[in-house]
């Protein structure tokens, strides 16, 4: 059976619906759907603070369609 998995965000207990992954040696920030599988070095957002994700300046996002 599937466990639901939940934002990543401290305090947050809200359903993931995004998975966010970084690629630091292009300075990008990758959001798109909800990986199959949770991933240790990924963060799983629910749909309020995956539209709400900022990052440092200079860094791009690539928002993959989520629907």
């Amino acid at each position: 059976m599937d466990s639901l998995r939940l934002c990543s965000r401290s305090a947050c207990r809200q359903a993931a619906v995004a998975t966010l992954t970084y690629v630091y040696a292009d300075s990008t920030a990758v959001l798109g759907p909800l990986a199959t599988y949770a991933e240790p070095h990924c963060y799983d957002l629910c749909s309020s603070h995956a539209a709400r994700l900022t990052v440092p300046l200079g860094w791009e996002v690539v928002r993959l369609n989520l629907s």
